[in-house]
């Protein structure tokens, strides 16, 4: 009987394989986007930035909703008052259809009190569209 047991579990293990593959295609699809996105920014390539997202892409901020044409120009505003080191961290990436969906952990440096520099970090999250060239952002936002 215990044979019987061990090779279920075997064939179940078996069957998840797969997914379990997938799940983490898709972390590294998405940790790649990221860490994409972090190098433009930390860079200052708010070109190469723009063009991460599609074309009806929405970044939801504090402040407002940027649209394609706003977006690079909100980050260099960021970037010029002294936003740096950004780091994106994806904890999940969930398919839908063309779309994939991440969440995860994002931390940057920033101005601080008196002067000094202060670690600032929060979650995330990104919607990304299979484009023909590769993953597009179509929603971020942040906390």
């Amino acid at each position: 009987m215990p044979r019987m047991y061990g090779l279920s579990a075997l064939v179940f293990a078996a069957a998840l394989m797969p997914d379990l593959c997938r799940a983490e295609a898709l972390e590294a699809d998405a940790q790649s986007a990221a860490t994409k996105w972090d190098e433009a920014y930390n860079r200052d390539d708010m070109d190469t930035l723009g063009k991460l997202y599609a074309p009806d892409a929405l970044v939801v901020t504090k402040g407002g909703t940027q649209t394609r044409d706003g977006i690079p120009k909100f980050f260099s505003g960021l970037k010029a008052k002294g936003w740096d080191d950004h780091k994106t961290t994806v904890k999940t990436a969930v398919a839908k259809d063309k779309l994939l969906i991440v969440s995860g952990r994002w931390q940057m440096t920033g101005p601080g009190d008196g002067g000094a520099r202060k670690t600032f970090e929060g979650n995330w999250v990104n919607v990304l569209e299979r484009q023909p060239d590769g993953w597009r952002t179509v929603l971020h936002t942040w906390n």
